[in-house]
């Protein structure tokens, strides 16, 4: 019988990398939380501004175009001041903007400083990851996705029930503070202790690292008018609308002007030909796809809690507690396993039990279980870190030191997009459920959920684009499969392998001998 291929054997992770995570996680933990708390509490804003729902969602889209406008100038950054000092400055530039948020004097304001929160947040995403993989060296990359991830797989655990609790006891000028420690003790652990390379010299010749201009003016607003586009659709309940339809041409037209330029550019903003590399672009596709099964959804749940069953914004945040639950405990089996099966077993895996779990909420009532409900929170929340994990390893797989940075970016401006774009459609097709079953809510929602499965179900197919298992070389499979599957006949054989060498000097020797001739 055949022996199976050998998967590669798990390493060690180097503790400077661990520790170089640790710290990075620490300030993240800062934008996380601040993007799940503001997210329900959009109601609580409008109603003690005193402003409509129409001007109070640019505190998230003024915040979102931001994050689109800074993304791409990560990479520049690094190049030009290096991942310590880089990343101190996001921080400091975040805190700053949590701190004039708390202190907002009206909504124009609060719209101004989340900008100033946009631009800090838009540059640490991408450079969090870039860092960390980078450091890793490629070794690992499963292992140590499970630490890039932590953010993302505490803040739904935590956001809504934090922000939820200070929306119902306390001012929410409040929710702001809460990302003022992470700053604080970010920007001090990593001038203590990160110890990432500082930006390379170059010779007289080459100068500074120069920044791209042209490029930036075309992908930064590019992106963030698409953004707007997406957001628009949300709140004008469809796609037929110009205030929708000229921003989303506008925009794609940039970015296709900028691919244009970047694929004819030796050295662009972003190395938009990392696309053509099967990692990157698989992993692409499939994080903007994942916006309409995962972010979708999002927008839904605390919907059905507050809408459906009457919850108020805590208790609905307390609803969403069990699904972050799952989604941490896949955090404790996926590591060595991404390394093991690789990317694409474990998302096809992954979407099909969000595809599964969401199925249960298309067919719930007001009056439904809340522990039945919690219970498929819980499975739904394993297959979401089942899907995001494996698909952030899927982008860095292959890539040198300076490629890494410009998949950072093009992966997270997939995922960016991708969730607005899902948001969105979700939202417009749950506006029109609503307007076609206005006497029975719980119907409508039923509608959008059985949308948010179906797009789960595709995404299982492009799933199939993304990556497998790295095979190790072929000695190193070979040394493998014996030492693994059959070391009692390794050492027979190595026995026997001595005995013919001893009986070949024995008849050398007596071929030597004189004859008795």
């Amino acid at each position: 019988m055949a022996a199976t291929p050998a998967k590669p054997a798990a390493e060690k992770l180097d503790p400077t990398v661990v520790k170089t995570a640790l710290i990075l996680i620490v300030g993240a933990m800062a934008v996380i939380f601040d993007t799940t708390i503001v997210s329900i509490a959009l109601h609580t804003l409008s109603v003690k501004l005193d402003t409509p729902v129409t001007t109070i969602q640019w505190v998230s889209t003024g915040y979102l175009l931001a994050l689109g406008i800074a993304v791409p100038l990560s990479t520049w950054g690094l190049q030009r001041f290096g991942g310590k000092r880089l990343w101190m400055f996001s921080l400091a530039v975040f805190l700053v903007g949590s701190v004039g948020s708390s202190l907002a004097w009206d909504v124009g304001s609060l719209i101004g400083w989340r900008v100033v929160q946009g631009i800090g947040g838009g540059l640490m995403l991408p450079l969090m990851a870039t860092l960390i993989f980078q450091a890793a060296g490629g070794k690992s990359l499963g292992r140590l996705v499970t630490y890039v991830a932590m953010p993302a797989l505490l803040g739904p655990i935590l956001g809504p029930l934090i922000g939820g609790a200070i929306l119902t006891h306390l001012s929410w000028r409040f929710m702001f503070w809460v990302n003022v420690p992470f700053c604080v003790i970010g920007i001090l652990l990593a001038w203590r202790y990160l110890n990432i390379d500082a930006p390379a010299r170059p010779g007289p010749a080459a100068g500074k690292p120069k920044l791209d201009v042209p490029g930036l003016f075309l992908i930064a607003p590019g992106t963030s008018i698409v953004l707007l586009g997406l957001a628009n659709a949300g709140t004008a309940a469809g796609f037929a609308h110009p205030d929708v339809i000229i921003p989303l041409i506008a925009g794609v037209a940039l970015l296709a002007a900028f691919t244009g330029y970047a694929l004819r550019k030796s050295h662009p903003l972003v190395e938009v030909r990392l696309l053509a590399r099967r990692s990157v672009g698989s992993s692409s596709v499939v994080l903007f796809f994942s916006g309409f099964s995962l972010y979708g959804a999002m927008l839904l749940l605390p919907l059905y809690y507050q809408d459906v069953r009457g919850a108020t914004a805590l208790a609905a945040g307390v609803m969403l507690v069990p699904q972050g639950i799952g989604t941490l405990l896949s955090r404790t089996v996926l590591g060595s396993n991404i390394d093991r099966f690789g990317s694409r077993v474990i998302a096809l895996a992954g979407f099909a039990i969000v595809a599964a779990a969401t199925v249960p909420f298309a067919l719930a009532g007001p009056h439904t279980s809340e522990w039945l409900l919690a219970v498929w929170m819980v499975i739904r929340g394993l297959g979401l870190g089942a899907v995001t994990m494996p698909v952030m390893v899927a982008g860095y797989i292959g890539l040198d030191k300076q490629q890494i940075p410009h998949s950072s970016v093009l992966t997270r401006t997939a995922q960016q997009i991708g969730g607005s774009f899902g948001t969105a459609v979700l939202a417009v097709i749950l506006e029109g459920a609503i307007a076609a079953h206005p006497a029975t809510l719980a119907d409508a929602f039923h509608v959008a959920f059985w949308w948010s499965a179906g797009f789960s179900a595709v995404a299982v197919l492009l799933s199939l684009w993304l990556p497998g298992a790295q095979r190790a070389p072929r000695a190193s499979r070979d040394n493998a499969r014996g030492q693994r599957t059959d070391p009692v006949g390794a050492s027979w054989r190595a026995r026997v392998r001595a005995i013919q060498r001893h009986a070949g000097r024995l008849a050398g020797f007596f071929s030597r001998l004189p004859s008795a001739d």
